[in-house]
């Protein structure tokens, strides 16, 4: 299945390709501050594969705070974060913004909360070398 993305403007656009068509997608209300703030509700598959755009990267604010293992992908012009990477070992994975899909209905999204307070750097990127989208893409400008 095929899951298209984007920012409010459109901006930081991306394309999810996951594997078969499931019957519902686990997704992360994750409760720290920014997510919170942000609408920031995840969801990755191991088999997936992600393609993004930054259409405009001057107006793409790459934004890492508290263990800075993360890079949360915000669209200066509408405020909205699509994408997070984290890079590991050389490698870069990535989640998603369920409230960013344009071509899936929310009925198949499985909403749980989520909490990673109090984990040990080297658990969470442990964690999400296990559970992250492996094969990430990201280009600039238009493609």
């Amino acid at each position: 299945m095929v899951i298209d993305g984007k920012c409010h403007c459109g901006n930081i656009a991306f394309v999810l390709d996951w594997p078969g068509v499931p019957s519902e997608i686990a997704a992360r209300e994750c409760s720290c501050s920014f997510c919170v703030k942000h609408g920031g509700v995840w969801t990755s598959n191991r088999e997936a594969r992600l393609s993004a755009t930054l259409h405009f990267p001057p107006l793409v604010s790459k934004y890492a705070f508290g263990t800075k293992t993360a890079t949360f992908y915000v669209c200066t012009r509408c405020g909205a974060v699509p994408i997070v990477t984290s890079e590991i070992a050389n490698n870069l994975y990535a989640v998603v913004n369920v409230n960013t899909f344009d071509n899936l209905d929310s009925l198949h999204l499985r909403r749980q909360p989520a909490s990673f307070d109090g984990e040990e750097q080297q658990s969470r990127l442990a964690r999400r070398a296990r559970n992250w989208i492996p094969d990430v893409r990201i280009a600039e400008g238009k493609v």
